[in-house]
Parts: structure tokens; C-alpha cells; sequence
């Protein structure tokens, strides 16, 4: 019997894939729990459609995040902090507080684990950091780092 996964079932197929499996395993098991459902025309198109509507998606999700680097590519954000003798900062600005200065002063809302930073910033200048916003897509920010006075 012939039949369109509606979720990933372990050693039988992945959500969307379409399949042949013993009658009494469908109508006993993928059936009742909603796993999957028969593979026939109507719900073959209606496959089709939502693999349409999900790419058409993804590629407007991958424009956003170009436009956002575009953006972020642009812009600096400034942090004003003590600073012993140097240059060395009293303390150190992690991707926390970066996120929360581009929501304060840039209006955008990014997510702290999308900053890939190896270590904090610990001394005065500028550094460039990447923020990944797509599995495709990384911008660069640059984050200048000011002694406060």
C-alpha cells in the first residue's frame, strides 16, 4: 500500500516522502496516530502544494536575512566602558550585550546565539563580528569598543 508520510517515522520514511508499506502496518499504526495517510491523488496534490508554499518560504526568508546583512554590514555599534592601562577593558562585552544594544539603539531584535563570537571583547577598538542569519547567509558588524570618560 502506497503512502505519504505526514511525520518523520523512524526506519520508514521522512515527513512528505512517499512510500510503499504492508497493508496491516498502515491501517494498524501509521494510520491511527496520524503518521501518514494513503497516497492518493487528492493528497498527492496536496503535497505538491505545501512543498510549493514551503520553498517559496525559504526563499523569502533567505531575501530578509540578505536585506538584514545589507544592513548590518552598514552599521556600527558603539559601547562606551573603563579601561585600565592598554587599552584593557574592566570586564569584557559579550554577544548579550551586543544584541541588546542593537535592539536599544538600531531597533533590531537579533537572537544572542546568532552573534558568533569565540571570546568576549576585552580590549578598546574595533572588531568585526559575524552574525549568522541564515544557514546561508552571514553578515559582519563591526562593534567599536570607546574608553568612557
Amino acid at each position: 500500500m502506497k503512502v505519504i508520510f505526514l511525520q518523520d517515522v523512524k526506519g520508514q520514511g521522512k515527513k512528505g516522502e512517499s512510500k510503499n508499506v504492508s497493508e496491516g502496518y498502515a491501517n494498524n499504526f501509521l494510520f491511527p496516530k496520524n503518521l501518514a495517510v494513503p497516497a492518493s491523488s487528492g493528497n498527492i496534490k496536496q503535497l505538491e502544494q505545501q512543498k510549493q508554499s514551503e520553498q517559496k518560504r525559504k526563499a523569502q526568508e533567505l531575501e530578509e536575512a540578505k536585506k538584514l546583512a545589507e544592513k548590518l554590514e552598514s552599521m556600527t555599534v558603539l559601547f562606551q566602558t573603563k579601561a585600565g592601562e592598554g587599552g584593557r577593558l574592566f570586564g569584557s562585552i559579550t554577544n548579550k550585550q551586543i544584541a541588546e544594544e542593537l535592539a536599544k539603539s538600531h531597533q533590531f531584535k537579533i537572537d544572542k546565539r546568532k552573534i558568533e563570537m569565540t571570546e568576549p571583547i576585552r580590549t578598546l577598538g574595533v572588531t568585526q563580528v559575524s552574525v549568522k542569519l541564515h544557514p546561508e547567509v552571514t553578515a559582519t558588524l563591526k562593534v567599536q569598543v570607546k574608553e568612557q570618560a
